[in-house]
């Protein structure tokens, strides 16, 4: 409960930092920085603050996949408000339920490999480094 409160008040008070960018550009090619800069901005505070935890982590932090789907998994949530947001932690919504299948298809062109961590980022039975990628998700 404390994780989904801080995210509230992450969404209607925090601001990107641009000096993010830097961190952001050695992780992302430029095509995928530009979907990166398409995010609306509290993705991409979750976004950072997920890869900052990423790259402290022992066993994601030399993957540079799961770096980019770091910064990248998100991507298909595209205009969702704080309303849909909070629907769909409480009682769901069909259109965020959706949003991996959109960053997959974001990115598919791009890195086809994050896409289908970007797809799968959600499902239950997936492996070791996505399980552990999901709980840094969940906390931030």
């Amino acid at each position: 409960m404390f994780y989904r409160m801080r995210q509230v008040l992450t969404y209607i008070f925090a601001k990107y930092e641009e000096k993010n960018n830097t961190l952001v550009k050695k992780v992302l090619s430029k095509e995928e920085y530009a979907v990166f800069s398409e995010m609306k901005e509290y993705d991409k505070i979750h976004s950072v603050n997920l890869l900052k935890e990423a790259i402290e982590d022992k066993l994601l932090k030399n993957d540079k996949n799961y770096l980019k789907l770091a910064l990248l998994h998100d991507c298909g949530k595209e205009d969702a408000g704080l309303i849909s947001r909070i629907k769909q932690v409480s009682i769901g919504d069909k259109v965020m339920e959706k949003h991996p299948e959109r960053s997959y298809k974001r990115l598919l062109k791009i890195n086809p490999l994050v896409a289908d961590l970007a797809r799968s980022h959600h499902m239950t039975e997936t492996s070791v480094k996505m399980e552990r990628f999901q709980e840094i998700d969940d906390r931030n």
